[in-house]
């Protein structure tokens, strides 16, 4: 049996207290030896005659741990006695840092414990808690590295620091109200508001009914009670998207209908944002106009103290930026871009080194990767060479493939702005960093226009590198699974092969050979884009009929304005023929006078989807054809059934709620007949599913008991999001599929 020797722990070994994990189980065990960070692993000298029970605790690691290997090997180094934690040193770059880590129950306690060292102080973190990824600069993980590095340690934190028995025992992030950075009040003139509790202050202030900019730990976010979310939405031209609202726990039962799973993933490490149905599907219209609302729970010491003083049981906590831009990390940048929104803003003085928004989730699907989550390493051999994807236009990130892994960013945001392009590039120059990555090939959209597009083709020539563009919808289907089946992509839109615009597609095979073998009608979309801001457009290209026509009059629309239309329509010119689900909701939402203008990405689908909760759905006849080789599902005759329900219910607001029911439910339950018949024709014995559209509930769960019906597997990916959240993750398994071909 061996006793002696050198061990080698490769995985996610930094940030999540290892070190000290090390040295607490040799203390315990008597083993004798060094522990050392040496870039991404940890080296471990030890001799003793419980070596074998050392090892397996090595194998298990702390919680927040992954461990991928433990290599062992004998040594002539002379071990002397005791144990040491020895100073980090660079080495290889084989894991990664984990996400930041809400604020941990230990913690709380802490922050309230009357003349405790952490009573009251914002920052409180230990081992087990605190940020990571929004304040590492690189690898090793050590407090010199990070953004903490601003802040000394005074003796007392040392001692801590340096203590085996603390829980705060080589913790790089450990700070006290005497060294760690502080919390400041200022007005919008950037005056330092004189209190002597900036944190009461503000949570008065916010009782009062005030709107402030809050900076959290990777980011600002806009704060107000519930009574000033109209205002808010009003200033920040958001009158019909909902908010996010961060959440004391004991009210969030008055609130929603909350799950054991649900519960779970609030109060986990991650404390995403949940969306959940409301109890009341018309209340806290101001927050959320829809059936459900996204709730999170406080997760930082901030937080925490904030609600401590708080009257209200809620505050509205929505991201400080504008849709599909980057987060707003700097005081100085917050104050300028934020004056007019807020009256007060209340900072701390860390410096956010990787910007970070709240993670998402519903139904345990992740609806945005960002907090908590990401960056998301994941274990899939994809050969060796070193590959970078950036992703899609919108919902965009970075995923980067090396040596058996794929990690993958953060939210980066919509790339259509040169300002979320840079953005991306930012955190394609971190994580490549933090990796030690060199890239080889970079996989990206097909489309052309796409700036992420462009982003890949200047990389690649600058470094002369191997560019592979990736069908989006393949790149979606590939991050679902990588075995052969059936594949649904059910989406907003994503440039097909043919140039035209798909978004509701069935594939067959096995990445990366997925042929298109089925998807819906194409149609024409009046205006291009024009018709996603507007789905009127959306509703008479798919039914161009004079029923429509004589809809939009009487809604205001002017002769001129349907004559051009009907022209475009009939021409062809300014028209692009879409295959899109979302398109095809979008419609259905126009047609049921349920959206008629898009503020936000998804507004439609998703009243569509808030008017149909609790509606009756019946049957409709579903019609087939074919088209180059292809199955069709009819959305025409799908909008006609529809138009006929809505022009025999006028002014029935039951039958509209049963119309948008049944509309998604057919459509649904075409879309799972398309992927049926090719799974029967082609042998094929599993189906996966993928695309924004399969969020909503409805249409996901109707698909998937279709297939189940059908004697068949289904297939969702929880790891990555169903929506665009997971393209780059795809794009890299496409490439890396591709290139182990040749």
């Amino acid at each position: 049996m061996q006793k002696t020797g050198k061990i080698t722990v490769c995985g996610i070994v930094q940030g999540v207290g290892f070190r000290p994990f090390v040295y607490a189980q040799a203390t315990t065990l008597k083993i004798a030896g060094t522990v050392q960070n040496l870039g991404s692993e940890v080296e471990i000298f030890a001799r003793g005659a419980r070596f074998e029970e050392f090892l397996a605790a090595l194998t298990r690691g702390p919680p927040l741990s992954r461990i991928d290997s433990v290599t062992v090997s004998d040594t002539a180094r002379e071990i002397p006695g005791g144990f040491f934690i020895l100073p980090s040193a660079t080495g290889s770059f084989s894991g990664m840092i984990p996400p930041d880590i809400a604020c941990c129950n230990e913690c709380v306690t802490d922050i309230f414990s009357p003349g405790g060292r952490y009573e009251n102080y914002w920052a409180t973190s230990c081992v087990n808690c605190g940020p990571r990824y929004s304040i590492i600069n690189t690898i090793p993980y050590d407090r010199e590295r990070t953004s903490m590095d601003e802040f000394p340690m005074c003796p007392a934190c040392a001692a801590e620091y340096n203590d085996p028995h603390s829980r705060r025992h080589h913790a790089q992030t450990i700070a006290c109200p005497v060294c760690g950075p502080k919390v400041e009040l200022f007005d919008t003139e950037g005056r330092k508001v004189d209190c002597c509790d900036p944190v009461k202050e503000a949570a008065e202030l916010l009782d009062a009914g005030k709107i402030l900019a809050i900076r959290g730990a990777g980011g600002f976010h806009l704060a107000c009670i519930e009574n000033s979310a109209g205002e808010l939405k009003s200033r920040l031209g958001r009158n019909e998207q909902p908010f996010a609202c961060m959440v004391r726990p004991d009210y969030l039962d008055l609130l929603a209908d909350v799950s054991e799973q649900d519960r779970e993933l609030l109060a986990s490490p991650v404390h995403p944002i949940v969306v959940l149905t409301k109890r009341d599907p018309t209340a806290h219209a101001t927050i959320s106009n829809v059936h459900t609302i996204g709730c999170m729970l406080p997760y930082t010491g901030l937080h925490h103290l904030l609600f401590s003083y708080l009257k209200n049981p809620l505050l509205i906590m929505t991201s400080a930026n504008m849709p599909g831009y980057p987060m707003i990390t700097a005081i100085d940048q917050a104050m300028a871009k934020l004056n007019r929104d807020v009256e007060f803003f209340l900072a701390h003085n860390r410096t956010i080194v990787n910007r970070c928004d709240d993670s998402v989730m519903r139904d345990g699907y992740i609806i945005r990767l960002s907090r908590g989550i990401a960056p998301k390493r994941t274990a899939i051999d994809l050969g060796k060479r070193c590959i970078l994807a950036v992703g899609p236009e919108l919902n965009a990130n970075a995923t980067i493939y090396r040596n058996g892994f794929a990690v993958t960013s953060p939210h980066v945001g919509n790339v259509r702005n040169p300002a979320t392009l840079e953005y991306l590039q930012e955190t394609v120059r971190n994580l490549q960093r933090v990796l030690g990555a060199e890239f080889e090939v970079i996989a990206h959209d097909l489309h052309p226009q796409f700036l992420s597009t462009r982003f890949a083709r200047e990389l690649a020539a600058e470094h002369e590198l191997e560019l592979i563009p990736v069908q989006h919808h393949r790149a979606h289907i590939a991050a679902a699974t990588t075995e052969p089946g059936i594949g649904i992509a059910i989406d907003g839109v994503g440039y097909g092969d043919d140039g035209t615009v798909w978004g509701g597609e069935i594939f067959s095979g096995q990445v990366p050979d997925l042929k298109r073998v089925a998807h819906l009608e194409p149609v024409p979309m009046p205006g291009g884009d024009l018709a996603t801001k507007f789905p009127e457009r959306m509703l008479y290209g798919i039914l161009p009929d004079e029923k429509i026509l004589a809809l939009l009059a009487e809604r205001g629309w002017s002769d001129i304005e349907l004559g051009v239309m009907r022209k475009q329509v009939a021409s062809g010119f300014n028209v692009t023929a879409t295959s899109s689900t979302g398109r095809v909701l979008d419609a259905a939402s126009a047609l049921l006078g349920i959206c008629r203008e898009k503020t936000y990405d998804g507004e439609p689908a998703m009243k569509l989807e808030s008017a149909a909760y609790g509606g009756k759905a019946e049957p409709w006849e579903l019609m087939y054809g074919t088209r180059d080789g292809c199955d069709i599902l009819s959305t025409r005759e799908l909008m006609a059934t529809a138009l006929a329900r809505q022009q025999e219910a006028r002014g029935d607001r039951r039958a509209v709620r049963d119309i948008a029911a049944s509309f998604q439910y057919n459509l649904s339950r075409g879309i799972a007949t398309l992927a049926i018949r090719a799974a029967e024709r082609d042998g094929m014995q599993m189906i996966a599913i993928s695309g924004g559209v399969a969020i909503n509930h409805a249409i996901r769960e109707t698909i998937r008991s279709e297939i189940a019906a059908a004697g068949l597997e289904c297939v969702i990916n929880a790891e990555y999001p169903p929506g665009d959240g997971c393209v780059s993750f795809g794009q890299c398994i496409y490439a890396g599929k591709l290139l182990a071909r040749r």
